[in-house]
């Protein structure tokens, strides 16, 4: 028998570190290699990570909690194969309680600035935190001082989600103001905590839910991205008539080809790919005084979930794909993202954003900016419309299928000419659609 290391594992761009959330399997499980072993959290995505190797769960090196950077041992595992030495500088440590399995996958994140890599806090007192627990932290209004006061049951005194969560169901709706200690041995106030909501009013009639980390995570980015960016949106009405006929003709022959739907979605995709190509200014993002110039065009897309929230995968290197290659990609990944599968590296890298108002039967909305992004479009509800219809003839009125196109754009560097243009753009590739093209 030999033994062998488990590493964290590289989980994504700018990921250096991963929170360990909860082990799915005990010291002395047999493990077969690919089958998941834990699950570890970053500020992106909550993944499970499988064994690499094919054995029994000898040791765990990394509890609950633990902030481990990528490519150091978590766990041991004794294998028929050649040994490994394990590192000798590693702490050992028990193996944590097993932990109900978290059910969400989280919501690309969208504070992020041009350096995303997150790192593990240090506070006067060389305290760590996780960004799990200053994501909860932020989320509750906690602020730094009292986080300093919550004792942690991690290592070294780490404060764990398990503290942190159990410090929220016991502290009181108006914490007091904690002092911070200045360096010239004086106190000072923390920092300002941010508005408190206004007070509501409950009855008994009334039902009370709690928000799942996802919600939480959703609502605190949308905010954030209000505040970062001044948001303007500009509308388009499109003509997609001759999608519509296109796809009525190809949908049951591309079923039984390739065996999936042939939806509008890649069909969108690929005039804004073109769009963005015409218009590379839209495909940007903001550092500070800098403007970032993306060459790849990644769009994500919102999928909503079975749990009525919504996720974004991002399809890398939209303009090079064709309806075919971009209708695999669409089915593939809204299908793992109900189904909770995505790997963090498809949730990150977006440049662009769509989401599809129009499959809740809306026909128009003002989407928010998925941040460090510069524009998201919303495709509204295809709607059958009396139209004028130009010939050489000359004017007729006709029964035709519409869209409204709305572009949400940070004004910051995107002016209304630049953003008007660019949806317009979109409108232009749609209604110029070929009617006999063939997939």
């Amino acid at each position: 028998m030999a033994l062998v290391e488990m590493v964290m594992p590289k989980m994504g761009e700018s990921i250096m570190e991963g929170t360990v959330l909860t082990w799915l399997k005990q010291v002395g499980d047999s493990i077969d290699q690919d089958e998941s072993v834990l699950e570890v959290a970053t500020d992106k995505v909550d993944t499970e990570v499988p064994s690499t190797h094919e054995g029994v769960l000898k040791e765990i090196l990394a509890q609950e909690g633990d902030v481990v950077e990528v490519g150091k041992p978590i766990a041991i595992i004794e294998t028929g194969g050649e040994a490994t030495a394990p590192s000798n500088d590693t702490p050992k440590t028990e193996p944590a309680a097993e932990q109900p399995k978290p059910a969400e996958i989280i919501e690309e994140s969208i504070t992020h600035h041009a350096t995303s890599v997150v790192t593990p806090v240090v506070t006067e007192g060389a305290r760590f935190y996780s960004p799990l627990v200053l994501n909860i932290a932020k989320t509750e209004n906690i602020s730094m001082g009292e986080l300093e006061a919550i004792g942690g049951s991690g290592k070294d005194g780490r404060v764990t989600k398990k503290d942190i969560l159990a410090y929220v169901k016991t502290r009181s709706s108006q914490p007091a103001k904690v002092a911070v200690p200045a360096s010239n041995g004086a106190s000072k106030p923390a920092a300002t905590p941010a508005p408190q909501a206004m007070p509501v009013s409950i009855s008994g009639e009334d039902e009370i839910i709690e928000m799942d980390r996802m919600r939480k995570m959703i609502a605190e980015r949308m905010v954030a991205s209000k505040q970062i960016s001044p948001h303007v949106t500009s509308f388009v009405e499109a003509d997609v008539t001759n999608i519509v006929k296109w796809r009525n003709k190809m949908k049951q022959t591309f079923k039984e080809r390739e065996g999936q739907s042939l939806t509008f979605t890649p069909i969108f995709i690929e005039a804004v790919a073109k769009a963005i190509r015409d218009y590379p200014m839209i495909n940007v993002q903001v550092d500070g005084n800098n403007i970032v110039k993306k060459r790849a065009v990644n769009i994500g897309m919102a999928v909503a979930l079975p749990t009525g929230n919504l996720i974004v995968p991002v399809i890398h290197g939209a303009d090079q794909l064709n309806i075919l290659g971009l209708t695999q990609k669409v089915n593939d990944l809204a299908k793992r993202a109900r189904d909770n599968k995505l790997k963090p590296d498809e949730l990150s890298g977006g440049t662009y954003t769509i989401s599809n108002v129009g499959s809740f039967g809306n026909v128009m909305g003002t989407p928010i900016i998925m941040q460090p992004q510069v524009g998201i479009l919303a495709l509204g509800a295809i709607v059958k419309k009396p139209a004028v219809i130009e010939t050489p003839e000359g004017d007729f009125i006709g029964v035709r299928h519409k869209m409204f196109l709305s572009h949400s754009y940070d004004h910051r560097v995107v002016d209304g000419a630049l953003g008007g243009m660019f949806v317009r753009r979109v409108a232009d590739y749609l209604e110029g659609f070929d009617i006999d093209r063939v997939v």
